[in-house]
């Protein structure tokens, strides 16, 4: 029988390490501050044929953490930067069980860019939230796989919290990363649902950052998301744009975001695509890329 991940844990000290080996639970061995001091951090799980986990989301803000409580998601209640300073983030995951929802049955961790990319395998996708987020040191980033073959059959872009509940009742997965980071303004995020229908996938993503670029891709009968991913800054207006009925692109498989710019190399070189227009283009926000395969 398949074994899925049906718990998880959060241990920030020694003695929490022991009470959750001794109850059944597994560790992944990547310290979550790394590279910075503060607790040693690890992520643990628990494997079983019962319902599994579908859905795993990190918050950073309170209003992150809106949406999520509506919609009954369960919160692991450990600062994964306790004592390292940087953001307070938190994991949440949720067992779903519409048809959006694939079982999760694997989990780990990067910790490096050579890492990162080299995760990029089929039935894996990766969290857009650096575990280190506004700590320093290195970049850390959860990986899940799947149980099948998931594609992106949806996406859309929020700036207001107050729709959370909405997007995540229909079975959307938030990408855990404000497309204004450092930049002032409201708080933007890309959302994307799964299918396990290729049939039904997105086959194209695209920026744009000017008015020529808007005008292209309107013209090539690509589909807008209607929210500015620059909303409240003072830079250009950024969209995002998709198109499923391309038939000379694979749909697509996985999302997410790039603020590593020595990323954006490896990534290609391990078959993703790096659309090379700063989500931030235009003001002093952190260089931010999106990146799909």
């Amino acid at each position: 029988m398949v074994q899925y991940i049906t718990d998880m844990e959060v241990s920030v000290n020694s003695a929490e390490e022991s009470h959750l080996r001794k109850h059944g639970f597994i560790q992944l061995h990547v310290n979550l501050n790394a590279g910075i001091g503060g607790n040693r951090i690890f992520l643990w799980y628990k494997t079983s044929e019962c319902p599994a986990i579908t859905r795993i989301q990190f918050s950073f803000t309170d209003g992150m953490k809106e949406g999520l409580l509506t919609e009954g998601y369960h919160k692991v209640n450990k600062n994964l930067n306790a004592e390292a300073g940087g953001s307070p983030i938190y994991l949440w995951f949720f067992k779903g069980t519409t048809e959006y929802d694939v079982p999760i049955v694997e989990l780990d961790v990067s910790t490096d860019v050579a890492g990162d990319a080299a995760k990029l395998q089929p039935q894996w996708e990766r969290s857009a939230c650096d575990l280190n987020r506004n700590a320093g040191g290195k970049q850390v980033y959860l990986w899940m796989k799947r149980e099948k073959q998931t594609y992106i059959c949806d996406v859309t872009a929020t700036d207001k919290s107050v729709s959370d509940a909405n997007w995540f009742r229909q079975g959307y997965i938030r990408l855990d990363e404000d497309t204004n980071r450092g930049a002032g303004g409201a708080y933007v995020y890309i959302w994307y649902r799964q299918t396990t229908d290729s049939q039904k996938a997105v086959r194209d993503l695209q920026v744009s950052t000017n008015q020529e670029d808007e005008d292209s891709y309107q013209n090539q009968y690509y589909e807008k998301v209607e929210t500015d991913l620059n909303e409240g800054t003072q830079g250009s207006r950024v969209f995002l744009w998709f198109k499923k009925n391309e038939c000379s692109k694979d749909p697509i498989k996985t999302v997410t975001l790039l603020l590593d710019q020595t990323a954006k190399t490896p990534f290609m070189n391990a078959g993703a695509e790096v659309i090379d227009k700063n989500l931030n283009d235009g003001n002093k926000g952190a260089p931010e890329f999106l990146c799909f395969n």
